[in-house]
């Protein structure tokens, strides 16, 4: 949603302020520029990135248009959760919840909470520790930093896609320039033509470096910012989950532990101890 209100206003303020001095739209509107700028950057990006980043960056294209976010109710949800695991395991045993971990889209547990089964790695990270403490009898201390090497992981891969759209970005200006060029070159072989051919293909090879310019600042820029977002708010996601079980592994009791969680909740979708108390008792 976002991400079109954003568009919408860079061109209407770019096209605006163009109109409002009397500028002809006809001449900025340079189809062969375009494909230029966008076909080498396109290409580039190929040439840079194995098959293996192309399919993340463009599986990561349609969370620009949703606007993925974590919202308070998504991490009520996701601590109504981890708290009812806490306390089965605590009133049953370790091996009462193995069942639920192994196949969790099948779990009355995992049910429950149906927008948690959408998130796969989410519900990956939470089935695979819980695997851990209940196959070995590992420390707090170690449960953490096993926990804090799998986050390092899943936040370096996250990272990819932003940090590949900005290279491209970072090289636009420069496709822009060549475009620009090769603009100046077919205006020189039209160096016998009277003045109006001239400055129209010289303001054409100009809108080469424009479009360059635009398509870095505008776009693609702020597209690898909103991507670097998304992956810092999957970050503290599962930096909820790593605090609450290291918790809970240390002896705390379920409530205690979720409680723990609640705190590694950044202040914004962080819900109040009453809203996280009355979510739990429902």
């Amino acid at each position: 949603m976002f991400l079109f209100v954003g568009i919408i206003v860079v061109l209407g303020s770019i096209v605006g302020g163009f109109l409002m001095e009397g500028g002809n739209l006809a001449v900025i509107f340079q189809p062969a520029e375009l494909i230029i700028i966008g076909g080498a950057a396109l290409g580039s990006f190929f040439v840079a990135s194995p098959m293996k980043v192309v399919k993340l960056v463009f599986g990561n294209i349609s969370s620009l248009i949703k606007g993925k976010a974590y919202t308070k109710e998504d991490y009520l949800t996701l601590l109504g959760l981890l708290n009812t695991l806490f306390v089965k395991i605590r009133k049953d045993g370790l091996i009462s919840i193995e069942g639920d971990i192994e196949n969790p889209s099948s779990s009355p547990i995992f049910q429950k909470y149906p927008k948690i089964l959408t998130n796969s790695k989410a519900v990956s990270f939470i089935c695979d520790n819980l695997k851990v403490i209940i196959s070995t009898n590992m420390p707090s201390h170690e449960m953490e930093n096993l926990m804090e090497v799998d986050i390092e992981a899943h936040h370096k891969e996250t990272m990819v896609p932003s940090s590949s759209i900005n290279r491209v970005a970072d090289a636009l200006p420069g496709f822009g320039i060549v475009a620009a060029v090769l603009g100046v070159v077919l205006t020189m072989g039209k160096i016998d033509q009277p003045p109006e051919v001239l400055g129209h293909s010289i303001g054409a090879a100009l809108v080469g470096t424009f479009l360059g310019v635009l398509m870095c600042y505008g776009f693609m820029g702020p597209m690898a910012a909103n991507l670097e977002h998304q992956a810092q708010e999957d970050e503290a996601y599962y930096a909820v989950i790593k605090v609450a079980m290291v918790a809970f592994v240390g002896g705390a009791a379920p409530q205690l532990s979720v409680e723990f969680g609640r705190r590694a909740i950044p202040s914004k979708e962080r819900p109040s101890f009453n809203e996280l108390e009355e979510f739990i008792r429902k």
